[in-house]
């Protein structure tokens, strides 16, 4: 008769652990197809040393299949070719092409920093299935990282599960979490800037419901919760985040002028670079609606959000070689 209760062997190996990849091989993968259809086009354009019409039509092809969009695209190209002609002979597809993305995104690299304002207020909003939620989990852990005390307002009434979902990042970063059931999302992140005074928290991080940025009675109430943050500390909100699904593509660059239209944006989180996502829409921001983007998130971990870096993220979109 099989025994139920009969031990495992005490030599039997454990079964591996999965290694673990750093973050640039986490975003090179985020970036994989973007950066594929640039490698195809510049192995291609550039084998022959020369920036013809036919090579810039290809390279033109992948920067638009990339999202990078139509204005970003030509100012890149317009540059590329002045330090073609600077670099002559000895041009180098990659390093030329880097460069000029590098000036394009450099305004864009602005990173977060906590005032002395405490609790220092930081908004977050964004559409639906953004991942707003959980890139708020996650930034909690990081501002806890650099040894802060948050607190999380469940600002999103609307849906249970986003109440739920915080307080399930709240639990596991042993963070409080204020929330309501229903209700009026003002009156919670007030209530949560309150009881952050009481406690001496530093941070408070406010969720609000998803919308999209069409909902013009959604967007009053965005309006009316940040015009109550600023009743409940004044100067507050400090930040106003928008978080940004990396796969939207151009219709992410209208929700950055909508957003930033209604409240104000003062930085970006963009998410899901996980290896559908182009990438090539933080170019056409940077060239149409410069937004700083403070943070990328490239999984589903905790710790895969990191701070925006204009070199690693240039670097992990184009290939290594030409």
């Amino acid at each position: 008769m099989f025994d139920l209760f009969k031990k495992k062997p005490a030599d039997a190996p454990a079964a591996p652990a999965a290694p673990q990849r750093s973050w640039t091989e986490r975003l090179k993968a985020g970036l994989g197809l973007t950066r594929g259809k640039l490698a195809g086009a510049l192995t291609g354009v550039f084998s022959r040393k020369v920036l013809d019409d036919e090579a810039l039509e290809e390279l033109e092809s992948a920067l638009l299949t990339g999202d990078v969009g139509v204005d970003a695209t030509a100012h890149l190209l317009d540059d590329l070719r002045g330090r073609w002609k600077r670099a002559g002979d000895d041009a180098d597809p990659r390093t030329e092409l880097a460069g000029a993305l590098v000036d394009l995104l450099a305004p864009l690299e602005r990173p977060l920093v906590i005032g002395s304002e405490r609790p220092f207020v930081i908004m977050l909003t964004g559409v639906n299935g953004a991942g707003k939620t959980t890139s708020i989990g996650k930034l909690a852990k990081w501002l806890q990282q650099q040894q802060l005390t948050v607190l999380l307002a469940a600002g999103d009434t609307f849906r249970a599960a986003a109440r739920e979902q915080l307080a399930a990042w709240g639990e596991r970063n042993h963070v409080a979490v204020i929330q309501q059931a229903g209700g009026d999302a003002a009156s919670v992140v007030f209530d949560a800037i309150g009881a952050a005074k009481a406690r001496g928290v530093d941070v408070v991080l406010a969720d609000t419901a998803g919308r999209l940025a069409t909902q013009s009675h959604l967007m009053d109430e965005l309006r009316k919760v940040k015009r109550v943050i600023g009743k409940a500390q004044e100067g507050a909100p400090h930040e106003v985040l928008l978080v940004l699904d990396a796969n939207t593509g151009q219709n992410g660059l209208a929700q950055v002028k909508a957003f930033d239209a209604a409240v104000g944006l003062t930085g970006l989180i963009v998410t899901k670079l996980d290896g559908s996502a182009k990438g090539g829409v933080v170019a056409a921001i940077a060239k149409q609606h410069p937004v700083p983007i403070k943070f990328i998130g490239v999984g589903e971990g905790i710790d895969d959000l990191r701070p925006f870096a204009v070199r690693e993220f240039v670097d992990a979109l184009l290939p290594a070689t030409i």
